[in-house]
């Protein structure tokens, strides 16, 4: 039971004025996720892709048991707090640069493959990007989109995410992508010649822990 004091001390804290921010610092603080990329967040190995879609999507090299690949990274999305800006920062090993063929932002929970929501092959390409293993991009709202028409996926998902069945629109700005990544439903998956279809390695968006 409360003290009269102690009554009136949070009488006195909810009647205190809120203080309003310099809105500049919204441009310049952030929320953070993070990726661990592996092999073994792959759903699938390279020789399990559907048979319609080896001629479109199958590997042009040879490729490796996810448990043997030594692939690895490490990715951080990090969304202005206006929600005007996002970065990605992304260092990979164990992949040869002039192997890797596209690079994404997929929309789906863990083990689930799942639509494109960011291509970062759109403006040119992913292989060249990565200097020294490190990936660095800036995106805004036009950098989001939408791939409906997944191959392998019937039907096809017209909803913001898998994990959105029932939504009527897609995610189309940062802040739908900062909510997906709030749920954890984020992943980057990174594509090569030997794992094409299903990726070389993925990670799943989490949170940082402060």
């Amino acid at each position: 039971m409360r003290t009269p004091t102690a009554l009136a001390f949070a009488l006195a804290l909810s009647t205190l004025p809120a203080q309003a921010k310099d809105p500049s610092l919204g441009a310049t603080t952030y929320t953070v996720y993070e990726a661990w990329m592996s092999p073994a967040q792959e759903p699938g190995e390279e020789t399990e892709v559907p048979k319609p879609l080896e001629k479109s999507l199958g590997s042009t090299a040879p490729s490796v048991l996810r448990e043997n690949r030594k692939s690895r990274g490490h990715g951080q999305l990090r969304f202005a707090k206006d929600l005007s800006k996002a970065y990605v920062e992304v260092q990979i090993q164990g992949v040869n640069p002039a192997d890797i063929l596209m690079f994404h932002i997929h929309c789906g929970p863990p083990g689930i493959l799942g639509p494109i929501i960011v291509d970062f092959g759109e403006s040119g390409s992913p292989a060249k990007k990565f200097v020294d293993g490190k990936f660095s991009v800036e995106l805004t709202n036009k950098n989001v989109v939408f791939v409906k028409d997944m191959p392998g996926l019937k039907p096809s998902l017209p909803e913001g995410c898998p994990a959105e069945l029932g939504l009527p629109g897609q995610v189309k700005t940062l802040a739908g992508l900062e909510s997906l990544a709030r749920k954890g439903v984020l992943y980057f998956n990174l594509h090569t010649k030997a794992h094409t279809y299903y990726g070389e390695m993925r990670g799943q968006l989490y949170a940082v822990q402060e």
